[in-house]
């Protein structure tokens, strides 16, 4: 069978030739096609992807072929492109609208490079350079630049002090306060996924940029905190260290992001507290859900990040809490319907207590204690005390209570194991 690709001047590019030259699986494969137009690709079999650009799939693969495009900036913020494609854009112009210079990088038929910008030699040299001025012209690069900084921390990458510089600017000038919630949380999300979720906050830092898009984490840094506790004494610096810590511990970015929101009550404690911060879990609540709700985080982002924030001194100090008070903490974090959300506020309270200098693999032996807590509450028979109170929801609720309590306390006692 005939692949419709055949006889199309078409340059594998980005993500997939950079991998490929670390030595990272290729998930995706992206297609530039120079020389065609939209009618050909039509023609051929290919699916349009999109209106806004002549982007197709394959019909067989699913891979994505795009006609070589050029962009003119015509506004301010991300939208603010005119797309030109038309048979005579080359390769060259199409790679030189890229952002970094490691993602302007073709490869043709036979393997060979296609390199105008020197992205390989940046692959080889861990560095993350921005291709030209053009850059500044779309915000969302700035956001780029820092995640990919995250993605590839592990493997010794660092922003060139020259991109550094014009993301600054960027955001000096104003061209990142036109970034839209959605493109925003899209980058956050990518980094809190990656092995390096700390350095995207330590490079929006740098260039300003946190201040604009999580300024209630940018707030932190500077906050201090009483140094029996926190030998690293700044709020901020707690929060990269606790951020590390969950990468340690767990993937899931929604541990991460719980790590990022918990502390954010104690940019709001009165200078004269400092550097107590009484009463900060409660007072977190608010800044939490207007981060939330100006990113447009789903649900189950916001949910955690609460529960880790009102509750994460609970955890701390859960072989000191009475059984009755250890399950109000199973029932508000809803454990008994969901218990794995149980397992996923452990890891970010872990990752709280991990987030201290000199403290970076202390024992946690809360995680295990609530664990136990829970599996002997949730092994009380519930349909057993129903079956007491037949109708009687009020002293079935009291009774389930009891029952529960005493299980806790059990484990409390050393009694149950």
């Amino acid at each position: 069978m005939t692949d419709p690709a055949d006889g199309l001047n078409a340059y594998l590019v980005g993500g997939a030739v950079r991998d490929a030259l670390l030595g990272i699986r290729v998930a995706d494969r992206d297609w530039v096609v120079v020389g065609a137009t939209p009618e050909e690709m039509l023609e051929r079999g290919f699916k349009p992807a999109g209106a806004d650009f002549p982007v197709f799939l394959h019909p067989r693969s699913g891979e994505q072929y795009a006609l070589a495009r050029r962009e003119r900036k015509t506004a301010r913020g991300y939208k603010g492109f005119d797309i030109i494609s038309d048979p005579g854009i080359t390769l060259e112009q199409d790679l030189q609208r890229r952002d970094l210079t490691i993602n302007a990088i073709a490869s043709d038929a036979d393997g060979k490079l296609i390199d105008p910008f020197g992205g390989a030699a940046d692959i080889e040299g861990r560095t993350l350079r921005h291709i030209s001025d053009a850059f500044a012209e779309d915000p969302v690069r700035v956001l780029r630049a820092a995640r990919f900084r995250a993605r590839f921390d592990k493997l010794g990458f660092r922003v060139h002090p020259q991109t550094r510089e014009l993301m600054a600017q960027m955001t000096a000038n104003g061209e990142v306060d036109a970034l839209q919630p959605e493109r925003v949380w899209n980058e956050l999300h990518g980094a809190l996924s990656a092995p390096g979720a700390a350095r995207f906050i330590e490079e929006l830092r740098a260039c300003g940029a946190l201040a604009k898009v999580l300024p209630e984490v940018d707030a932190l840094f500077g906050v201090p905190q009483p140094e029996k506790h926190h030998p690293e004494i700044d709020t901020g610096a707690h929060i990269l260290l606790a951020l590390d810590a969950a990468q340690r511990l767990s993937d899931d970015p929604r541990v991460a992001f719980a790590v990022l929101a918990h502390d954010l009550g104690k940019a709001l404690t009165p200078a004269a507290a400092l550097p107590a911060h009484h009463g900060h879990e409660r007072a977190g609540l608010k800044p939490v859900d207007e981060m939330c709700a100006r990113l447009r985080a789903p649900e189950k982002y916001r949910e955690l990040a609460r529960a880790v924030c009102e509750f994460h001194l609970h955890h701390h100090r859960l072989p000191e809490l009475k059984p009755a008070t250890a399950l109000k903490l199973l029932e508000r974090l809803d454990a008994f319907r969901r218990p794995e959300i149980l397992e996923l506020f452990s890891l970010a309270c872990t990752a709280d207590l991990r987030g201290r200098t000199g403290r970076e693999d202390a024992p946690c032996p809360q995680a295990d204690l609530l664990r136990r807590y829970h599996r002997a509450a949730a092994d009380v028979d519930a349909a057993a005390v129903a079956a007491q109170f037949k109708n009687e929801g009020a002293r079935i609720k009291t009774a389930l209570r009891r029952e529960r309590t005493a299980a806790i306390a059990a484990v409390k006692g050393g009694r149950a194991q």
